[in-house]
């Protein structure tokens, strides 16, 4: 490693530009602190950064107009598309080679970006996550996830070295370009917020890629008890019926419905399917190297 003070960003030869992605709204001060912690900490790689301010109301992203690494931040305003098409077109403005999924609400340490890059790049995995611990609670760590018998989240224990993961979480992952866009991205058809990383996790899978959690390097990540904007419980299902008309088998497809406690199910499947899912659905399942009963198999869960 060559000298340099703390931060300093240098083109290496050989090494292939980063491209780091937040999608932002209503994130307040969580922006500026999140990329003075990113800039502050060392790292081997050139990488650019590219922000999604997806109609914030607060000026969450105000600071970048005389920001002292604006040079390396590209900014992006949309007017509330969504969580999955904000990070796709991060994706689309992307320069670099390999992808970095971050929330704007992180704490970085040194070199993290040089070590979740190497399995990619020595072929041992398409898309790796690291460990997720939480502002304020030292107790709390996780790595990567897997879904419970209803489909929520759960945060997986630590395993030494190297281990595959059933989800990525969408706070932190690396991925290159290429595989990124050789699954179509995050789900296109998708609402404002709901099972973005859960359906590209299977999806990966299901496609015949590989998802691991790096467990010695760690992120910090604020975790927050509600939302900085307003979510519907229609919006979540819509996501949920949409992924598994995707990626499930009828009886699945039955399961996700029965999970629709809060709305009445078939005025959101009627719209599922007017929305064109099973033109998808047949593509997806033509393309994908294994089905729903593998990937539920593979990682033991229930449903």
């Amino acid at each position: 490693m060559k000298n340099r003070t703390k931060g300093e960003i240098y083109e290496v030869k050989n090494h292939p530009l980063i491209s780091i992605i937040f999608p932002a709204k209503n994130e307040g001060e969580n922006v500026k602190n999140t990329l003075d912690s990113l800039f502050s900490v060392d790292t081997n790689y050139s990488f650019e950064v590219i922000i999604i301010n997806d109609g914030s109301s607060d000026d969450c992203c105000d600071f970048l107009t005389t920001y002292n690494h604006a040079n390396q931040v590209k900014l992006f305003e949309t007017d509330g598309i969504g969580a999955a098409s904000a990070r796709n077109l991060g994706a689309a403005k992307a320069s670099g080679e390999f992808l970095i999924f971050c929330d704007a609400h992180l704490q970085f340490e040194d070199l993290w970006i040089d070590h979740i890059v190497e399995p990619l790049l020595t072929g041992k995995s398409d898309a790796v996550t690291p460990a997720i611990a939480s502002f304020g609670n030292s107790d709390f760590c996780g790595y990567g996830m897997t879904l419970k018998s209803n489909l929520r989240i759960k945060w997986n224990s630590k395993q030494n070295g190297l281990f595959e993961t059933a989800v990525l979480p969408g706070g932190c992952f690396i991925i290159s370009k290429k595989v990124f866009e050789d699954v179509g991205g995050f789900e296109t058809g998708f609402k404002i917020w709901g099972h973005e990383d859960v359906e590209l996790s299977i999806k990966l899978w299901l496609f015949g890629f590989r998802c691991h959690v790096l467990p010695n390097i760690k992120i910090i990540h604020l975790f927050r008890k509600t939302h900085p904007y307003e979510v519907s419980y229609d919006e979540v299902y819509y996501n949920l019926l949409r992924m598994a008309y995707s990626h499930f088998n009828t009886h699945r497809i039955q399961k996700c419905k029965k999970l629709m406690i809060h709305v009445k199910a078939n005025p959101i499947e009627s719209q599922v399917l007017l929305d064109g899912v099973k033109k998808q659905r047949r593509a997806y399942f033509q393309k994908r190297k294994y089905d729903d009963d593998w990937y539920f198999a593979k990682f033991n869960i229930d449903f």
